[in-house]
């Protein structure tokens, strides 16, 4: 294996990784900014009101994109192991 497909391989862990962790990320943080808002226009301060909704989003979240991540990490893991395959001859 050179480094060229080291390199190669690192880049495509990394991209697989963002892919597989926006879709919570941004349900996260678009609920996160909501809250915070509504806290801010109410100058209620609790620091638990943020938690639930933010959890319930990340479920609802990978409930709605979970197959797509799954089809996502077969998709690299087979990749790396045609490669692992292919790496003897």
């Amino acid at each position: 294996m050179t480094p060229e497909d080291v390199i190669h391989l690192g880049k495509k862990a990394v991209e697989t990784v963002l892919l597989t962790s926006a879709p919570m990320l941004l349900a996260a943080m678009v609920i996160g900014l909501v809250i915070s808002i509504f806290q801010a226009a109410t100058q209620i301060n609790e620091q638990t009101m943020t938690f639930i909704p933010k959890i319930v989003a990340v479920f609802v979240t990978l409930l709605i994109f979970g197959p797509w991540i799954m089809d996502l990490l077969i998709t690299f893991t087979t990749g790396i192991i045609t490669q692992i395959a292919t790496i003897g001859r």
